[in-house]
């Protein structure tokens, strides 16, 4: 593995939003001259590397960066909004002409393949990403309590979760770090949710698979959460937007909730038990989703792109 300088930063990892005016230049010089075939997986910026002439560059595309498309919420996360607005301008001049690198997209969901033609002008076949089966164990479902599992961003909308099981009188258990994890430890201060912090995979697997129910109280991208939930036997309720909407299967994966509120949710997580969801049913459905079909489809996607190219 070969990484940029700016990996070699100690505080990268904490503070990555603040290196992102080197981001456009440390993947541009990136020396890729040895290689004929490019396969990038990119939110932002690995769609901006520059290919060899003649070779083949096919970007899988998780997002149309989110400074184009949520231009306000980006910028919500720099301190000094007015001084950063400037930067994330040249960004975005940046980031429309890096958009036409690469010879094909590959998105991660319809919602994304649209939003690629709708921001970048470019067509986008989809090819959901995998579930790491092995990772996942059917579990009993026997737990009182209702599970998120997420990185802990505003988008996120964690804190419509807390609050809807606030409503519900319904425990929940959030696991994930973040930068909002302090804040919304405050907001469920008295209430009925736990929020853990970072857990390891296996006890993602543990709790997930215990819970009632997975809730996926924001719109995701994509949202593979419903899946890993559907690879332990257990059900999603998810907003009825995004790319939950090719992962969950109302009434038989899951439950979907249709406004954007802490009510409806709420309401949602009432009628949960009303319903009976089959464990094996369940993990049959997150196979949909394996590594096997994934890697067949891409592989076919990047030999028939390379076909095209050498006619």
């Amino acid at each position: 593995m070969h990484v940029s300088p700016l990996a070699r930063i100690p505080v990268a990892n904490r503070y990555f939003r603040y290196l992102a005016p080197f981001y456009p230049r440390a993947f541009e010089t990136m020396d890729l001259s040895a290689y004929d075939t490019i396969l990038s997986s990119s939110s932002a910026w690995a769609k901006g590397v520059r290919a060899a002439p003649g070779a083949v560059h096919v970007c899988y595309i998780h997002t149309v960066s989110r400074f184009v498309f949520a231009y306000d919420e980006y910028l919500g996360g720099f301190g000094l909004r007015a001084l950063a607005r400037p930067m994330v301008d040249r960004l975005i001049r940046w980031d429309r002409t890096a958009a036409q690198r690469p010879d094909a997209y590959i998105a991660n969901s319809h919602v994304v393949a649209e939003r690629v033609r709708r921001y970048y002008g470019r067509d986008a076949e989809v090819v959901h990403p995998p579930v790491d089966l092995d990772r996942f164990s059917l579990g009993a479902g026997s737990g009182d309590y209702l599970f998120v599992a997420s990185r802990l961003l505003p988008y996120k909308r964690i804190d419509r979760a807390i609050d809807a099981a606030r409503l519900a009188g319904a425990k929940l258990i959030v696991a994930g770090g973040g930068p909002a994890l302090e804040a919304l430890r405050e907001r469920a201060r008295g209430s009925t949710t736990t929020l853990l912090g970072y857990v390891d995979d296996a006890r993602v697997n543990a709790l997930m698979g215990n819970a009632r129910a997975v809730i996926l109280p924001g719109e995701e991208d994509y949202g593979l959460v419903p899946v890993e939930a559907a690879a332990t036997g257990r059900p999603t309720i998810a907003l009825r937007a995004g790319g939950a909407c090719e992962t969950v299967i109302d009434g038989q994966t899951g439950l979907f909730f249709d406004e954007p509120t802490p009510e409806s949710l709420a309401n949602a997580i009432r009628r949960l038990d009303k319903h009976a969801f089959e464990p094996a049913r369940l993990r049959e459905h997150a196979v949909r989703f394996g590594p096997q079909r994934f890697i067949a489809q891409v592989s076919a996607i990047v030999q028939r792109v390379r076909s095209e190219r050498n006619r």
